[in-house]
């Protein structure tokens, strides 16, 4: 499926991976030689992200700057001409909202991170954000306003990312779609019944709407319970 859809970037999260254990069939993955990989210290099996391009990046810096979450390798930032690619597994909020609070540090250090970015040149980001902004955005909005990435704190998290001059690329060009999920747990067939959540993002800094062309839900791509999205854009 990589091949075929043959990105210039592929972010990967969750990859639960180090580096020296990358998977030969990755390491080797025509068109996309560049690869970088981040994974937690001393936790093997956690967390973990990847960023592979087709082009070398002109920088690439892991983290976000703050002890407390980069220990857990959720963040690859690389570096383009025109823009920053950040790759990004935001931390879940546990069963039980157990980690809600180290959670809201991360968004609250992540956001401020994301905005020096900014200043710089601008920025497009990835990945597994752990969230469902709106109640269009589950299945289930109403059972599950006291659940792990529908708390009203993580959503007012995002809001505050989308109001320091972000966009939710995929809901700014497709404000009314429902049914529109990436992730489905594996019990009771939800995938089959399409009883998911959005979590998956491509988010953007606002002047790059002009170039965004599309902004693709890939939701027929099997072997994750999330489903891949494909940002295009025109720089």
């Amino acid at each position: 499926w990589v091949q075929e859809e043959a990105p210039d970037v592929l972010c990967l999260q969750e990859t639960k991976c180090a580096a020296s254990a990358v998977p030969a069939e990755l390491r080797e993955l025509p068109g996309l030689p560049h690869q970088f990989w981040s994974s937690a210290k001393d936790r093997p099996g956690y967390s973990g992200v990847g960023l592979l391009a087709r082009t070398e990046p002109l920088d690439v810096t892991y983290g976000i700057g703050d002890p407390e979450h980069d220990v857990d390798g959720r963040v690859l930032t690389a570096e383009f001409p025109s823009l920053f690619v950040v790759c990004a597994y935001v931390p879940n909020a546990g069963r039980g909202l157990v980690r809600l609070e180290p959670r809201l540090r991360f968004d609250a250090a992540f956001l401020q991170f994301l905005r020096r970015l900014d200043a710089r040149k601008p920025v497009l980001l990835c990945g597994d954000l752990n969230v469902a902004h709106a109640e269009i955005d589950l299945c289930h909005p109403r059972a599950n306003r006291a659940s792990a990435g529908f708390t009203p704190q993580e959503r007012e998290g995002f809001s505050r990312l989308l109001g320091a001059g972000f966009a939710d690329s995929f809901r700014h060009l497709y404000p009314e779609a429902r049914g529109a999920f990436t992730f489905w747990t594996y019990l009771g067939g939800a995938r089959a019944r399409n009883v998911g959540w959005r979590l998956d993002y491509a988010v953007v800094s606002r002047r790059l709407l002009g170039a965004l062309c599309d902004c693709k839900i890939r939701s027929a791509v099997q072997g994750s319970d999330h489903c891949p999205v494909t940002a295009l854009l025109a720089l």
